[in-house]
């Protein structure tokens, strides 16, 4: 039995950026415009309480989400 563990940690970095994104979105704020925020300035204050979404965005390594931002930007390998 072959497995991915990239591609299974693709998918927990994706469903953990999802939960982010509804928490932000469920608060009124704009979603894409806090997590570019926190992005560009690792300050968690961009991202809410609700939800848990501060706490889940802080074990998000920063670089692995740009890596795989770009990747599936450019539909790329």
């Amino acid at each position: 039995m072959a497995f991915s563990v990239k591609v299974d940690r693709e998918q927990e970095l994706k469903k953990n950026l999802t939960a982010v994104y509804d928490a932000l979105k469920k608060k009124g704020y704009n979603p894409i415009n806090q997590i570019v925020g926190y992005i560009l300035s690792e300050d968690p204050t961009y991202i809410t309480t609700y939800n848990n979404a501060r706490s889940i965005v802080r074990h998000i390594d920063r670089d692995e989400l740009l890596q795989a931002l770009v990747k599936n930007y450019l539909n790329a390998d």
